[in-house]
């Protein structure tokens, strides 16, 4: 199990699974997005994993960001299956992670690291598949936030990850109801916003955001994921400030979504020098997400060993 004393130095994270799928030559246009590889292609996520393994990341992220019960039975999954598939996404990381710490064992040993799985939980705006995660505010209840998010979470944990991605959360009423359930289950967590400059995604100031994650036992970092670049800095002084927590970053490679195609329009390449000020203001968690595949996170990885920063990828 993944604890707090794991967060002493920087670890690197994986970057975007649907990049490295989407690499690989997978398709995924669909509205489950990555989460149908679960019963269609199990193999190739694992193989998603290794690659990521490989390149220097501690921590593989569960194809389960789009995948909920509500949405797999919405695209003709029996709930049953659904559920199963839920299990499935954090089953086959762990495999993958055993496996790959049978390969690495004398490197982990020479860096005194281990590997770990973290069971993504995307937002409510995941499962509607038009891009809501970068508005927030879905016009939906608490009530209803967590039902959706209630019987997931729980599932997911007691798959037995290492600890759970709580990621690309737009707006506050949808991480208040989050971190309310984290309570209630003996797995550590990090939660991170989607963010546009000093806001989420939704409008609301970040340091309210992240006074929202405070007091929770579960909660052991907090950040920004899937957000540009440049605006990474201002959260993780913002997240560390309000929480006292260590941070997560892993943004995109910097564009838009477009919901129309399902796909990213990226600016430009992802620019590894920028997580040294990641790193100073206190991000301890650090990796890539949409856009970024294994070639940006061994770069990340090896730009954290090249700086001295300890036990670092």
């Amino acid at each position: 199990m993944f604890t707090a004393s794991e967060l002493t130095a920087p670890i690197v994270l994986d970057g975007g699974l649907s990049t490295a799928l989407e690499q690989s030559g997978v398709e995924l246009t669909g509205s489950l997005w990555t989460a149908r590889l679960l019963a269609d292609e199990p193999d190739r996520i694992a193989d998603a994993h290794r690659a990521y393994y490989r390149a220097g990341a501690r921590v593989a992220t569960t194809a389960s960001y789009q995948a909920s019960v509500d949405g797999l039975v919405a695209a003709g999954y029996d709930a049953g299956v659904a559920r199963r598939l839920l299990v499935r996404s954090v089953t086959i990381a762990a495999a993958v992670r055993d496996e790959m710490r049978d390969e690495m064992r004398d490197e982990m040993r020479e860096a005194q690291h281990d590997l770990f799985v973290a069971a993504s939980v995307g937002p409510y705006g995941a499962m509607l598949a038009d891009g809501s995660e970068y508005r927030g505010r879905y016009g939906v209840s608490s009530v209803q936030l967590r039902d959706f998010h209630g019987p997931r979470l729980e599932l997911l944990a007691q798959a037995g990850p290492d600890l759970l991605a709580v990621e690309t959360i737009p707006d506050i009423d949808e991480a208040q109801v989050i971190v309310e359930l984290l309570d209630d289950l003996a797995v550590p967590a990090w939660v991170s916003y989607s963010v546009r400059g000093a806001a989420t995604c939704a409008g609301q100031p970040l340091s309210d955001a992240f006074a929202v994650l405070t007091g929770h036992q579960s909660v052991v970092a907090a950040g920004v994921n899937c957000s540009d670049q440049a605006d990474v800095l201002e959260a993780v002084t913002t997240a560390v400030t309000v929480t006292g927590l260590p941070a997560v970053a892993y943004p995109n490679r910097g564009g838009s979504w477009v919901s129309q195609t399902r796909r990213w329009e990226y600016d430009g390449p992802f620019d590894v020098s920028l997580v040294d000020a990641w790193v100073a203001a206190g991000a301890r968690l650090v990796g890539g997400c949409c856009g970024t595949g294994p070639a940006e996170v061994a770069a990340i990885a090896q730009h954290l060993r090249s700086t001295d920063a300890p036990s670092a990828g």
